[in-house]
């Protein structure tokens, strides 16, 4: 299947908040209102638990999929958990609950829905200057993952023999960056080896030191690695491309700041559907090019 990925636009000027450094500060001003709405006033009127596995004909490969997803008014917030992580009866447990109590709750996956959910609603992607929209086609699981994953390598330049980090196996996305000439160093907790047989490492932190670009899952949020992530590559400059259903409204609040590129695919997510849908592309200025893009 041929692509022609379009160009996303540069980032749009600031609104005004100081950049968050990590989830935390993030959420603290969230909580403080610097982005909108009080969000004691706000509440989560509907909370749903979604199992769901895909299987590739041809391959071997499962992926297993848990989300968390809350709905703030006309604002929803995904989260993917591993399977453990969470137990369904929450989706019962959360309905009803102020998105301040939520942000508080000890547990992290509940956090970052809540949190998901609330930027959602006031810095909807439709509305974001800085995003541009592109409709994954009618199609097959496949051809959808395949356009999806051709978009997110997509999003800057790999150069023939750059080692492109990527921590989420998905591989079609695998494939991507191998049809750009990079090398891919994968990392998965879930996965032994990609479809070609190379092996996946479970500790991101190898990885992270070698690449030079790093192109991670909105799952880390949900596993709490993304803040590790993002000081990692801001240390070391270099780009860090996420792409996201888990968080698809929290991760661009960091472009320019550490994340150089983001795939943002809101729920409903594109697995749920054979017709055309959106996935927001977003680019930091100047990050076309992945060596100078952090």
């Amino acid at each position: 299947m041929t692509l022609s990925v379009p160009t996303a636009v540069a980032a749009a000027p600031s609104t005004g908040q100081l950049p968050p450094i990590d989830v935390a500060a993030l959420t603290e001003a969230v909580l403080r209102g610097d982005y909108g709405p009080n969000p004691e006033g706000l509440h989560a009127v509907g909370a749903f638990w979604v199992r769901q596995s895909t299987q590739f004909p041809g391959t071997e490969t499962k992926y297993r999929n848990y989300y968390l997803v809350l709905r703030v008014e006309s604002g929803f917030g995904g989260c993917c958990v591993e399977r453990d992580q969470l137990d369904s009866v929450i989706a019962e447990e959360l309905s009803g609950r102020s998105v301040a109590e939520l942000l508080r709750d000890q547990r992290t996956p509940v956090r970052v829905a809540a949190l998901d959910a609330y930027l959602s609603l006031v810095r909807p992607h439709r509305e974001a200057a800085e995003a541009q929209v592109f409709m994954l086609p009618h199609g097959t699981p496949l051809e959808r993952a395949r356009a999806r994953d051709e978009a997110i390598a997509g999003l800057l330049k790999i150069e023939p023999g750059m080692r492109v980090g990527l921590i989420g196996v998905v591989n079609p996305l695998v494939a991507a960056i191998q049809a750009q000439g990079g090398i891919c160093l994968p990392c998965d907790f879930n996965l032994q080896r990609t479809q070609d047989g190379t092996e996946v490492v479970r500790d991101m932190r190898p990885v992270l030191a070698q690449a030079d670009l790093v192109i991670a899952t909105g799952m880390t949020l949900s596993n709490g690695s993304f803040d590790e992530i993002l000081a990692s590559v801001r240390a070391r400059g270099i780009p860090l491309i996420v792409y996201a259903q888990t968080g698809s409204a929290i991760v661009p609040r960091f472009l320019g700041h550490g994340v150089a590129a983001v795939s943002a695919e809101p729920f409903p997510f594109s697995q749920f559907s054979a017709d055309p849908t959106p996935i927001h592309l977003y680019r930091a200025a100047a990050a076309g090019d992945a060596r100078a893009a952090a």
